[in-house]
């Protein structure tokens, strides 16, 4: 099936507790969101902000406990200011915007690292708290002979020196599930998802293997132990957790972040539970939900905090099962690991302001 309409999901006969976790047990960073104009279109925003009220942001933040959200957006030059003027620097302390790297600068006619590296120091200098790096880095981004540009391209290595030298934490987002190399059939699991958002399907596209973008980010965080990486989406590999925990184990330097996988996450959840619990300075909040919104936060929390079970990991009742359909049961983390993941860890790795 190559398109479509999903079916309605179905309901369950199953009994069980619902509860309502309106406010965290402890102050919360949402270190994954997107507030700026980058991806607003991805919401029916074009050439606006995710964002369009920040004082209603900010309210809802009072009111469900989100100390700080970093904001991916920011990019670079005159959209790095206006994301910084708009967040940064009129909330001191509740946005922390992270820059992007030109890549362009790879293709014909660019400067080269050298070039990124200069952009990557004047963003430091502007403010940027930390670097982002989406999925076009191994999919897309191509060299001046056509090449595609893996995170592991030897070209790269002054890149992720530098961010580690100026304090730039490098939060990656590397492939995406593995499904979406698998053949748009009946038999993927992810196939209402894929009817849905036909051109994120990756089968047949030439584009490399899911495994060989993994092995690419894990070798550039192998190569540079003194940079801090945080690997989007569980390092988009929360279906094999026993993969994810020995990359952890391997590198001090790894981190990941649980955006956008409480679907993944919460069908397995003794295992996603062992796995934070076991590594609770590894693991960093965040939505990936924009604009945020009250839904998304709390259904977090009751994933993170509560020991329900078999629930609709999606906030929007019309849409339960965004991913896949099944459905998950919480974590019930201890109340040590909540507060690492909940805001301790992204306190720890985000870069001082200059």
């Amino acid at each position: 099936m190559s398109g479509g309409t999903p079916a309605p999901p179905v309901r369950s006969a199953l009994r069980v507790a619902e509860t309502r976790v309106p406010r965290a047990a402890h102050p919360v960073i949402d270190a994954h969101n997107h507030l700026g104009r980058w991806l607003a279109s991805w919401v029916g925003r074009d050439g606006g902000w995710a964002v369009d009220d920040v004082a209603a942001l900010l309210r809802l933040m009072d009111e469900v406990g989100i100390e700080q959200i970093v904001n991916l957006d920011g990019r670079t030059g005159a959209e790095l200011e206006a994301n910084l003027d708009r967040y940064d620097r009129a909330h001191p302390g509740r946005f922390a915007t992270f820059c992007h790297a030109p890549w362009g600068e790879l293709g014909p006619g660019g400067g080269g690292p050298d070039a990124i590296v200069r952009s990557l120091e004047a963003s430091r200098r502007a403010g940027a708290r930390g670097l982002k790096v989406w999925k076009d880095l191994g999919l897309s981004v191509r060299d001046a002979a056509g090449a595609l540009v893996l995170p592991d391209d030897a070209r790269l290595r002054d890149v992720w020196a530098a961010a580690g030298e100026l304090g730039l934490p490098v939060l990656i987002h590397t492939a995406d599930p593995v499904a979406f190399w698998w053949p748009n059939d009946a038999r993927n699991e992810r196939r209402d998802e894929l009817a849905r958002h036909p051109e994120w399907s990756f089968h047949g596209t030439g584009v490399p293997s899911w495994e060989r973008l993994i092995a690419a980010l894990e070798g550039a965080v192998a190569a540079h132990p003194g940079t801090t990486f945080v690997a989007a989406h569980v390092a988009s590999a929360a279906e094999d957790l026993a993969l994810v925990r020995r990359m952890l184990e391997d590198h001090p330097n790894l981190h990941v972040d649980v955006s956008a996988r409480i679907g993944e996450l919460g069908r397995q959840p003794r295992a996603a539970r062992a796995l934070l619990v076991d590594h609770p300075r590894r693991v960093l909040f965040g939505t990936d939900a924009f604009p945020p919104d009250r839904a998304t936060y709390e259904l977090h929390f009751r994933f993170l905090e509560t020991a329900d079970e078999h629930f609709a990991y999606g906030p929007d009742p019309e849409d339960p099962h965004p991913q896949g359909v099944w459905r998950v049961s919480a974590l019930d983390l201890p109340d040590d690991v909540l507060r690492a993941v909940y805001a301790e860890n992204a306190r720890r790795i985000l870069a001082p302001s200059r």
